[in-house]
């Protein structure tokens, strides 16, 4: 049998692959994490005085900076899975403006917050709650990234997972931004991080289990 022959054998029978589009990705990414965000809302769990903060400076920071590290991950976890990506620079970006938005925090804390005690301030009982309810709140978009990214060839999937990792708890901390009671920004600090340092933990240490090279 030629070459050709068994490549046509080989082949007759394979489905038709539908072309990635990075475009198209991100947008199903970014438009469930809104339709997360209007059912989540839907529940009732809005904080009640929404209407008097909206336009403090504090919550335009928190919802401002967290929305924007949303979008950023999201497109930086859909353009890793290319195979020609790489992914490393857009890691250190992302960190970058964590970074930002953590030093911004200094200049909208409320009067009179920096004079409380700091375990007043961080309330760890809330913050784990909160936390937690970051890492459940961002399990949907780490899901539908590891489908995305089991699709795709990446050739870096650790990092590609990192990436995907950090887009999903960016995405859960914005979603339950809206609803959080707390105007410390030191208590969002801390406790935002530590969610969304777990859920990029463990996209990390699990999606490249699931991806077959």
């Amino acid at each position: 049998m030629s070459n050709e022959a068994l490549i046509s054998g080989l082949s007759s029978e394979l489905a038709p692959v539908r072309r990635r589009s990075m475009v198209r990705e991100g947008a199903l990414v970014l438009a469930l994490c809104a339709v997360e965000l209007a059912l989540f809302l839907s529940l009732g769990v809005m904080r009640p005085d929404m209407n008097h903060v909206a336009g403090s400076p504090y919550l335009m920071w928190r919802v401002g900076s967290l929305g924007l590290l949303a979008v950023f991950a999201c497109v930086l976890a859909v353009r890793s899975f290319s195979p020609t990506a790489r992914p490393r620079q857009g890691l250190m970006l992302a960190c970058a403006v964590a970074v930002l938005a953590i030093a911004a925090s200094a200049f909208v804390a409320p009067e009179g917050v920096s004079d409380r005690a700091l375990l007043d301030r961080i309330d760890p009982a809330s913050g784990v709650k909160c936390a937690t309810s970051i890492f459940v709140l961002s399990l949907p978009i780490a899901a539908l990234l590891g489908a995305l990214m089991r699709r795709a060839a990446p050739t870096q999937p650790r990092l590609s997972a990192l990436a995907s990792g950090i887009a999903a708890g960016a995405c859960g901390a914005f979603v339950f931004a809206f609803c959080c009671p707390f105007n410390d920004p030191l208590y969002v600090v801390v406790w935002y991080s530590v969610g969304c340092a777990a859920v990029a933990g463990a996209a990390r240490w699990r999606l490249p289990r699931r991806f077959r090279l």
